[in-house]
């Protein structure tokens, strides 16, 4: 199994990142502040616009590792990746299967039940730590939805119905989302979800861990010899890793929406910690972002056991994992998907 390796955050926009022998340089002014060598680096990931020399993106390319631009508020800007050393006949059947509307429909089915019933297990997990402070009786009749559209999902005729029944359920997870958020209330609280841009703290937290995760996806699909381009629920549309966004779905609540919750309740976070610009959007501070990554670096590494496997694993290990699962299901080594389900 491939162990998880370190992933370096540059989170200053006005660093330059280049190469000397095998270690990454991190550059001010054109004078070294930083260096790190590459032999256990697995991805880069840099805010701004300050670039890097072709030498490490060749070095990067031809070494496997990531390098990632994101904007200064956490949107994805462009990645460098080398060849495409996939299996090209896993690869050809992966896109005789998104052409086949039944096998995309039971692969998506499969998906967002794991993302219903990670969503249905956050809050049941909620009534069980803080059942005296909040409201009980609303909460299971929320997880008693969500429980009854996993039912639901099964029936679904096609994707559109599946896409339906997907987003009424997340109306539903969502309409308790601000009674989850048990501090600070002043200052983070959730009305709906917006992001584009997120107008508030809250969403600004949310759409930053979900750009955070879908670059993992995106990842952890191309090591496994799958275009993330090339989904079986998101539809195709140019520069969109809808692979990625639909393996994501089994993340979402479980992973994302868990740690942003953390972060807020056990007060990592706070109201200096965000700018709000003059067009609405709230995004993080550089410190901020500083202090995100180091929350996310410790949970990535927290373990599990994956309810499939049946094995002990890593949080920041799922995205590889369960696209090893769904090529071993594309080649045909197993009967369906497992999607990744936590309780």
């Amino acid at each position: 199994m491939k162990k998880l390796q370190n992933t370096v955050y540059v989170n200053n926009p006005d660093r330059y990142l280049s190469l000397e022998g095998e270690n990454l340089i991190v550059s001010h002014d054109k004078e070294e502040i930083g260096r790190v060598p590459l032999h256990n680096i697995e991805r880069i990931v840099t805010f701004g616009h300050a670039g890097a020399s072709p030498a490490l993106m060749a070095k990067c390319a031809g070494s496997g590792i990531d390098l990632v631009f994101m904007s200064r508020n956490g949107r994805f800007t462009a990645r460098v990746s080398g060849e495409v050393r996939g299996n090209v006949l896993l690869r050809r059947q992966q896109y005789r299967y998104a052409d086949d509307e039944q096998f995309s429909l039971g692969v998506a089915k499969n998906i967002i039940s794991a993302k219903i019933f990670n969503s249905r297990w956050v809050l049941e997990r909620v009534i069980r730590d803080h059942g005296a402070r909040i409201d009980t009786e609303l909460f299971r009749k929320k997880t008693e939805y969500l429980k009854n559209s996993l039912k639901q999902v099964q029936t679904a005729q096609d994707t559109d119905a599946l896409r339906g029944i997907e987003g009424e359920a997340a109306s539903v997870y969502f309409s308790v989302f601000d009674d989850m958020i048990l501090q600070q209330k002043d200052d983070f609280y959730f009305h709906s979800r917006n992001k584009r841009p997120p107008l508030d703290n809250v969403n600004a937290l949310l759409s930053f861990t979900y750009s955070m995760t879908a670059s993992m996806c995106t990842s952890a699909l191309e090591s496994v010899g799958l275009d993330p381009y090339v989904g079986f629920m998101h539809t195709d549309r140019p520069g969109r890793c809808s692979l990625a966004l639909d393996l994501m779905e089994e993340f979402r609540s479980v992973l994302c929406d868990r740690f942003v919750l953390m972060l807020i309740n056990k007060r990592i976070f706070d109201v200096s910690d965000f700018i709000k610009r003059e067009d609405g959007a709230v995004i993080l501070k550089e410190d901020a972002r500083r202090k995100f990554f180091t929350a996310w670096q410790k949970r990535k590494a927290e373990e599990l056991k994956h309810p499939f496997l049946d094995e002990k694993t890593e949080w920041g290990m799922l995205p590889y994992v369960q696209s090893l699962l769904l090529a071993r299901y594309i080649r045909g080594d197993l009967d369906c998907y497992p999607p990744f389900m936590w309780k």
